[in-house]
């Protein structure tokens, strides 16, 4: 069948509506880069860093973390104890500590890089902290498959289940434990006991104390026996 002029007209008109309302339809805007990452925002998300926050604040940690987070190529992974992993150290562990060592603590759950799960089983142990330095490697153990992962310190061992946050550049991992290091909380070897007195000296001494009274006595003696002799020759002169 030959088109008609009607048929023409139709089209033409349905071709310009659709160009029309494309020429209308607005354009996605363009993604605006993302500011800083704040970690204590993830934090406070999360709902049970209470104690980790005001540890962060006392050691001036936070301050730490986020700068080198921000100004970092590599990002970073942490790992978040909750309040009760903390409340279940025995007493007195994290008061005993100096302050430095309360950095020490906190860097040791921190790793320099952006990890996934799935990086954490990829790694080689052990991973080194933020806490390592002139002291040696202050390292992490991770073992496990899919989507488990085992977070080991060689005194505490904790699984990873879940991520509070888990977007370059910032990873963050719940922990129902405190990560203790070694360093930090391992056996310390005994303190030196100052030496004993040898017995050669006391032999020295016992000894020297009786030849000490002989002499005294033989010079007692001695006196006694002058005067003596002295008191004949007066008693001879006079008879």
């Amino acid at each position: 069948m030959a088109a008609t002029p009607l048929s023409f007209f139709l089209l033409s008109l349905l071709l310009s509506l659709s160009l029309t309302a494309q020429a209308q339809t607005p354009t996605a805007p363009a993604p605006t880069p993302s500011g800083p990452v704040n970690f204590t925002s993830v934090l406070v998300k999360g709902g049970q860093f209470a104690t980790l926050i005001g540890l962060l604040n006392k050691t001036q940690t936070l301050n730490q973390i986020e700068n080198q987070l921000n100004s970092s190529s590599e990002g970073m992974t942490i790992f978040a104890p909750t309040d009760n992993a903390f409340n279940n150290l025995k007493a007195g562990a994290l008061n005993g500590l100096s302050q430095q060592e309360q950095v020490q603590l906190l860097q040791y759950h921190t790793l320099p890089k952006f990890y996934t799960m799935n990086n954490l089983l990829l790694v080689s142990n052990p991973v080194p902290t933020q806490a390592s330095g002139q002291d040696g490697v202050w390292g992490l153990n991770f073992t496990g498959q899919s989507n488990q992962v085992n977070v080991s310190t060689g005194l505490v061992e904790v699984q990873i289940n879940n991520a509070l946050r888990q977007d370059s550049p910032l990873a963050v991992y719940p922990v129902d434990k405190v990560l203790l290091p070694e360093a930090l909380f391992g056996v310390k070897p005994p303190t030196a006991s100052p030496p004993a007195p040898s017995s050669k000296s006391n032999s020295t001494v016992a000894a020297a104390e009786p030849s000490t009274g002989k002499n005294s006595a033989g010079g007692r003696n001695v006196a006694l026996g002058l005067v003596v002799g002295l008191g004949l020759v007066c008693m001879g002169i006079l008879s």
